[in-house]
C-alpha cells in the first residue's frame, strides 16, 4: 500500500523532500558536539586544543577535501557521491560516538570529508534534475535546510546528552542519514548504488553566458567574505554580548540562535525575491543586512536582537544567492562541480580562520572594536564578490 502511495507521489517532490533531507545531514553532525562539549572534555581528557578541532575539523575539510569532492562528483556522478556522503556521516558519526579520544578525531573527519562530497554533489543535482524556474526554490530550500539541521541538533542534543550520555546523543543525528538514505534511493533507485561519470558537454545556462574566470573569482570572494563572516559571528556573537552588555550565558546563547534560525528566512526568501527583482538589487540588499552586524554592535549594542535578525536573513540569503549564481552560470555540469570546489574551497578555508583570527585580535587589543572592523571587512568583500559576479545570472519567473 505504502509502495502505491509514493508511486502516485511525482518525481520532483520525492526528490526535493530528499534533498531537504540530506542537507539535515550536512551541519547537525559537527554542531552537535559544542553543547555536550563538557561530558566529552570530562570523559576523555581532551585539551581546549583538542575540543577546538572536534568543531574545526568539518570546515577545515571542506576547504581541503573539496578538490576530492569534486573529483568523487565527476569520477562517480552526483548520484553515487551523494550515496557516499550519507553512507559516510552515517559510519563518522558511528565511529565518532563508540571510539576512544582518537576515533572520536577520526569520525569527526570522516563526517568532514563526507559532508563535503555533498557540499559539491547537492548544486550539481539541483542544475541538472530542476528546470530553471524551480532551481532558485529548490537551492533555497536546501540551505534553509542547512539551518534546520544545525538549529535541530542544537537544542535536541543537550537534552538527550542528560538522558542517555553524549555518545548516544551524538549517534542520534545518525538518524537523519538513515531517513535521508531511505528518501535518496526512492528518489534515484539503483543510479543511487552504481557509479556513472559525468559528461564534460552539456547544454549552455538559458539567457546568460558562461562563468568566466573573472566570475569565478568574484564568487570566491564574495563566499569567502561571507563564510568568514559568519564563523566569525557564530563563535563570538555570545562573548561579545556577555562582555559589552552584561548578558548571562543563556540569553547570549540567544542571540546566536537567533541569528541562526533566521537564515532559514533568507534561503526561502531570496529565490522568491529574485523573481521580482533583479540579482543585483537582491545581492546588494543582502550586503546592506549583513552591515548592520559589525556596524549595528559596534554602535547600539542594545539592540544586537535586530543585528542578528538582519545578519541571520542575510547569511542564508547570501550563501543560497552564490549557489544559484554557480548552478545558472556554469557552462556544463562538470564546469559546474570545479567552479562549486573553487568557490567552496577557498571560501570555507578563510571561513575556518575566522574564530582563531578574531581571537587574537580581540587577545591583543582588549577590545572588540578590531574584530568588528575585521568583519566589517569581510562584509564589504561579500558584497563587492557577489554583486559583481551575479550581474549575468538570468531571471526566471
Amino acid at each position: 500500500m505504502t509502495a502505491n502511495i509514493l508511486a502516485r507521489v511525482p518525481r520532483g517532490w520525492v526528490l526535493l523532500a530528499s534533498i531537504g533531507l540530506i542537507a539535515l545531514n550536512m551541519r547537525g553532525p559537527f554542531v552537535a558536539v559544542a553543547p555536550v562539549v563538557g561530558q566529552m572534555r570530562q570523559d576523555l581528557g581532551f585539551s581546549p586544543v583538542e575540543l577546538g578541532l572536534l568543531t574545526g575539523i568539518p570546515v577545515l575539510c571542506f576547504s581541503l577535501a573539496a578538490p576530492l569532492a569534486s573529483f568523487a562528483g565527476r569520477k562517480f556522478g552526483a548520484e553515487f557521491a551523494i550515496m557516499l556522503t550519507l553512507l559516510g556521516v552515517l559510519a563518522g558519526v558511528i565511529v565518532r560516538s563508540a571510539g576512544n579520544g582518537a576515533l572520536v578525531l577520526f569520525g569527526t573527519v570522516i563526517i568532514g570529508v563526507a559532508i563535503t562530497i555533498g557540499n559539491i554533489a547537492v548544486p550539481l543535482i539541483i542544475r541538472r534534475d530542476f528546470s530553471p524556474r524551480r532551481q532558485g526554490t529548490a537551492m533555497g530550500i536546501y540551505t534553509a535546510a542547512l539551518n534546520i539541521g544545525s538549529f535541530l541538533t542544537s537544542v535536541v542534543t543537550a537534552p538527550l546528552a542528560e538522558l542517555a550520555g553524549w555518545r548516544l546523543s551524538l549517534a542520534a543525528s545518525g538518524l537523519f542519514a538513515v531517513t535521508a538514505t531511505v528518501f535518496w534511493v526512492m528518489s534515484v533507485g539503483r543510479e543511487a548504488f552504481v557509479p556513472a561519470a559525468v559528461e564534460g558537454s552539456g547544454p549552455r545556462p538559458a539567457g546568460g553566458r558562461p562563468a568566466s574566470r573573472w566570475i569565478t573569482a568574484g564568487l570566491t570572494a564574495g563566499f569567502a567574505g561571507q563564510a568568514f563572516s559568519y564563523y566569525g559571528v557564530t563563535a563570538w556573537l555570545p562573548t561579545f554580548l556577555m562582555d559589552e552588555l552584561g548578558m548571562a550565558p543563556s540569553a547570549a546563547g540567544a542571540g546566536s540562535s537567533l541569528f541562526q534560525i533566521l537564515a532559514i528566512v533568507g534561503g526561502l526568501g531570496v529565490p522568491m525575491v529574485a523573481r521580482f527583482a533583479s540579482t543585483t538589487a537582491v545581492a546588494v540588499t543582502l550586503g546592506l543586512m549583513w552591515l548592520t552586524v559589525p556596524l549595528g554592535l559596534l554602535l547600539a549594542p542594545e539592540l544586537w536582537w535586530l543585528w542578528s535578525a538582519f545578519g541571520g536573513v542575510a547569511q542564508g540569503g547570501g550563501i543560497t544567492l552564490i549557489f544559484i549564481a554557480i548552478i545558472k552560470l556554469a557552462r556544463d555540469q562538470a564546469s559546474a562541480g570545479r567552479m562549486s570546489a573553487i568557490v567552496q574551497g577557498v571560501g570555507y578555508s578563510v571561513g575556518a580562520a575566522a574564530p582563531t583570527l578574531l581571537g587574537y585580535v580581540h587577545g591583543l587589543s582588549g577590545s572588540w572594536t578590531n574584530p568588528m572592523l575585521l568583519i566589517l571587512g569581510s562584509v564589504t568583500a561579500f558584497i563587492l564578490g557577489t554583486t559583481l559576479s551575479v550581474r549575468k545570472v538570468p531571471k526566471t519567473r
